[in-house]
């Protein structure tokens, strides 16, 4: 009779396909598909007054998967739970053992900060009990969260609308997005001014530009134009003398290697990516991805992390791979080591790639666009982070005319360092790049070729994006790194904010139901008091506390502010106020509201029930019909795809599926269209008159070549469709577009 096979659970089937054939024929992996037991759906589910006792019920379309699951316990002699190395993946291996009815003996818990054949041999090798300590931090967040969710959610509905829902830390992440829109409002603009000298030296013809500073003794800021004016009268019949010339040898240091939270946000800003998304890929990676020649590995550790702790052993690989590929100069003589943040778990590893020396150029045949793009920021992040500082020269110049100091700086790279690999990518969109400026000398006499003014004015801070948002989130304590990207989802989900372009922005019902959260449930969505319950959260996975006590501690006053809002607004209903649009009605003339169907958004007329006019939002897209110079209008036809049309409709039937851009083509001079889909693509030429003009059956990714560099716009092959497949995915906005389609291309000029 054959030995019997010892079963290892996991969460998911990709995880489950690289994790056998690390552990071999003795062994049978399985997927438990995420969570199988969870509180009912239908009530509260959490007997308060019986030590808040949660009500666990079996998932209700996973009933064939635990009675699998079952089956295979029964038979093996040692089941090892292997869900993810957080909270909730040992709350889940808690789960499935008391589904299971599996005995403490048989029962091992065992993780895997890498899915790697050394780390998940070494883990099955040395299993654990399963720590409930973080079970209880795991079980006591679910249950406070549902309280708050199940309780103070049936209030907005009767206050304010159905659906509507309130959560412990979305509550506290929209206010953050509504309180920078009141300081927005609140902000009073004031003028300011620049003036730039623009000098040259004597015979040259290329002039440098010089920012005006104040004096010797004080930096002066310039408040009106006739402080502008004097200044610059006085120094157009001055000279202008070099009275400092300063060079500097400045250093850079690498940025630590990713969290979470800098993922998200890294991956936002370079790579447009949401947070969800990104941490589904990065999900990708670590789980596993078949390699050429390697089968089925996990590219990076695990990537739900606080911690910028690195191995000894990665540290070391990264430093042998850095000499080898780079040269000795770009590897330190010590190790870096980053410094953790207070508060931080600090349960794993920063995010790293499991083998260094597979650089993304090697995977990038066998990796989808997104995962060889995510990757290669993770790679080249960690790399970076061991390798030398980049170097660079740095002069300094102030100039003096009538009493009036100007200043130029430039700064040249005089050794690369880590940015041969990776180099931060920045929320500031207005950085200046700095000129370059001549061999200057002290005392000499410089030509002002001319002065330029310029009015300013202060601006109100900038609406959070979604990478600013995270970074606001963690610096504040605001949940965890499991917790981000769900809740940004969350709040734009429920119409509490919208995306305008990249930024965040309060939707009239997210102000309203804010509003009433600060009225009546203030320390919800405190920001002192969310950062205070994360830290009992990690008091009770210490074992400092029991989690019960503190659930105790917070539902007593919790209770009571409930028991107080339902009697303040006894009899109340509030308005959410209605979003006026900038177009007026066609039938009656008056303002047209923003209204939601169940096909979205769409404009009413504020004078309805009178009048019932309604009509889709306008979307306009950047350049210029090429037909007839109208608008380029974005439409969904009736199965929702989208495609672009002339707002003149059939008298001018441009209609077109590809993107218009804001590119203008250089030969005709027309606006330049690009591919739909995700990433850089490449713009091209639709005016079949064009020198330029790309035929529709060009207008494909080119192949990607694996010695291309990441940002500068390479693509992505992607195989084209077969006619049925195209067939079947093709939008139809109507038979008359279906029929415009192919010929909308060609018929433009």
């Amino acid at each position: 009779m054959a030995k019997a096979k010892e079963l290892v659970i996991v969460e998911s089937p990709s995880k489950a396909k690289t994790i056998e054939k690390y552990l071999g024929g003795n062994y049978k992996v399985t997927a438990s598909m995420g969570h199988l037991r969870d509180l009912p759906k239908s009530k509260l589910g959490v007997d308060i007054d019986n030590g808040f006792q949660p009500e666990y019920i079996p998932v209700k379309d996973k009933k064939e998967l635990i009675e699998e699951l079952k089956a295979e316990s029964k038979k093996a002699p040692v089941v090892y739970l292997a869900t993810d190395p957080d909270r909730e993946g040992e709350a889940i291996s808690w789960h499935l053992k008391e589904l299971l009815n599996l005995s403490d003996e048989k029962a091992r818990r065992v993780t895997f900060n890498e899915i790697t054949k050394k780390v998940v041999t070494e883990s099955i090798q040395n299993p654990r009990d399963i720590d409930q300590n973080l079970v209880d931090a795991q079980q006591a967040r679910r249950v406070l969260d549902r309280i708050v969710g199940y309780q103070i959610s049936p209030l907005l509905w009767k206050k304010v609308k159905r659906g509507l829902s309130a959560g412990r830390v979305q509550s506290v992440a929209t206010r953050m997005v509504v309180d920078r829109e009141e300081e927005i409002r609140a902000f009073q603009s004031e003028e300011y001014w620049l003036l730039d000298a623009f000098l040259k030296r004597k015979q040259e013809e290329n002039s440098f530009r010089a920012r005006f500073y104040g004096t010797r003794d004080k930096k002066v800021e310039l408040h009106s134009e006739n402080e502008v004016m004097t200044i610059r009268d006085a120094v157009e019949k001055a000279p202008f003398t070099v009275c400092s010339v300063k060079r500097a040898e400045k250093q850079r240091s690498p940025a630590p290697p990713f969290i979470t939270s800098t993922l998200q946000q890294e991956a936002s800003r370079r790579l447009n990516m949401t947070p969800r998304r990104t941490m589904s890929v990065a999900q990708q990676l670590y789980e596993g991805v078949e390699i050429t020649g390697r089968g089925s590995i996990g590219l990076i550790s695990y990537m739900r992390t606080d911690s910028l702790r690195l191995s000894d052993e990665a540290v070391s690989a990264a430093r042998i791979f850095i000499q080898n590929t780079y040269g000795p100069a770009y590897c330190p003589k010590q190790p870096r080591t980053f410094k953790t943040k207070a508060g931080a778990q600090d349960a794993h590893e920063a995010i790293r790639p499991t083998d260094v020396t597979l650089t993304p150029e090697l995977v990038r045949r066998d990796l989808t666009q997104e995962q060889y793009r995510l990757y290669r920021i993770i790679w080249g992040r960690f790399t970076a982070c061991q390798m030398a500082n980049a170097v660079y020269d740095n002069l300094a110049v102030d100039m003096e005319s009538a009493g009036y100091l100007f200043k130029a700086n430039a700064s040249t790279l005089k050794f690369a360092g880590y940015t041969a690999v990776y180099e931060e990518a920045s929320d500031d969109e207005q950085k200046q790049t700095e000129s370059l400026l001549p061999d200057l000398q002290e005392g000499e006499t410089l030509i002002l070729d001319k002065t330029v003014p310029e009015q300013q004015f202060t601006q109100p801070p900038a609406r959070y994006t979604e990478a600013t948002l995270i970074r606001a989130m963690e610096e504040k304590g605001i949940g965890r790194p499991s917790t981000y990207a769900p809740t940004i989802s969350t709040i734009t989900a429920h119409d509490y904010v919208l995306k305008e372009g990249k930024y965040l922005k309060p939707t009239p019902l997210g102000e309203v139901v804010t509003s009433l959260m600060k009225d009546h449930f203030s320390d919800i969505v405190d920001l002192k008091f969310t950062n205070h319950m994360e830290s009992r959260l990690d008091d009770i996975e210490t074992g400092k506390t029991g989690w019960q006590d503190v659930l105790q501690e917070f539902y007593d006053d919790f209770d009571a502010e409930m028991k107080a809002a339902e009697t303040a607004m006894d009899g109340q209903r509030i308005k959410v106020p209605d979003i006026v649009s900038d177009e007026v009605c066609d039938v009656c003339g008056r303002p047209m509201l923003v209204k939601k169907g169940r096909f979205g958004q769409f404009l009413g007329c504020s004078g309805f029930p009178e009048c019932t006019f309604t009509k889709p939002i306008v979307v306009e897209m950047p350049g210029k019909c090429p037909k007839c110079g109208g608008r380029i209008l974005k439409r969904t036809s009736k199965k929702g795809y989208v495609f672009y049309a002339c707002e003149r409709g059939t008298d001018c039937g441009f209609i077109t599926w590809d993107v218009p851009t804001k590119d203008i083509c250089p030969q005709c001079g027309k606006t330049m269209f690009k591919r739909s889909g995700r990433g850089p693509l490449k713009s091209f030429c639709i005016n079949e008159e064009c020198p330029a003009f790309v035929p529709e059956d060009k207008r494909r990714y080119p192949k990607k070549k694996t010695d291309a560099p990441e940002e500068t716009g390479e693509k992505t092959e992607v195989k084209p469709k077969t006619k049925e497949k195209a067939a079947e995915k093709k939008p139809t906005a109507g038979k008359k577009a279906a029929t415009r389609k192919s010929g909308a291309a060609k018929k433009t000029k």
